[in-house]
This record gives C-alpha cells, sequence and structure tokens, in this order.
C-alpha cells in the first residue's frame, strides 16, 4: 500500500482532470477547504464533493466545480485532513492534514502541512 510520507518522499503527485483529483494513495477524506467552501459531507450527492478509495488511489469528485486549473488560482490551495487506509479514524495522531497545489497540464503539488499552517480539524 502507498502511503502519503512514500509519495512527497517520491515527489508522487497527484493529478486533476476537470473536477476530478486523483491522489496516489489510499486514504479516507475527514474534511476539505477549497476556496471558500469546507467540506465534511461526502455522500454521493450533487453538492460538494465525494471519494472513492482505490488499492493504490483515491478519486475525488467535487461536485460544485467545472475545473480546478480554472478556480483554485496560483496563490491558493486545496487543504485536506486525511486518514491513510487502515488506520484508525478516531485516533488524532493518525489524522494527516495535506495540502495540493493544482498546477497546469494535469499536474499538482503535495505537500505536508506544519504544525505552524493554519488549518483547523
Amino acid at each position: 500500500m502507498k502511503t502519503i510520507k512514500d509519495a512527497i518522499h517520491a515527489n508522487r503527485n497527484a493529478l486533476h482532470y476537470g473536477n476530478r483529483l486523483i491522489l496516489p494513495f489510499p486514504v479516507d477524506i475527514l474534511k476539505i477547504a477549497i476556496e471558500k467552501d469546507i467540506i465534511t459531507d461526502f455522500s454521493s450527492s450533487n453538492k460538494g464533493a465525494e471519494y472513492i478509495v482505490h488499492e493504490d488511489f483515491t478519486e475525488l469528485y467535487f461536485h460544485d466545480y467545472d475545473s480546478l486549473e480554472k478556480i483554485i488560482s496560483k496563490y491558493e490551495l486545496i487543504k485536506m485532513v486525511v486518514v491513510e487506509r487502515g488506520k484508525d479514524i478516531f485516533i488524532k495522531d493518525n489524522r494527516r492534514k495535506i495540502s495540493i497545489d493544482i498546477l497546469e497540464n494535469h499536474q499538482t503539488e503535495i505537500k505536508e502541512l506544519g504544525e505552524d499552517q493554519i488549518f483547523i480539524d
């Protein structure tokens, strides 16, 4: 199984296509901050976002956005609170804060947020 730490050290970044984001590791998502929205409901509906966890990656669909590249400026990030697949979501130390920087040509940059960066979980 691929981990967040492994992906960051190997410079394996996510991909984006329209409103779809593909993370290179399997995670459960607890919270997303995108633009002015904070998403915590990932039920399959026409609002917010939903995700599908595969063996080696996670697909995420943002229903309220047509294109992440058009919406997210170069000065903004998508921030997430995630838990790697198989770890207990109820243990706070298992929750990881990551950011996704949307770049051109379907590329992204994934970083782990430090304690000094503001993002309330």
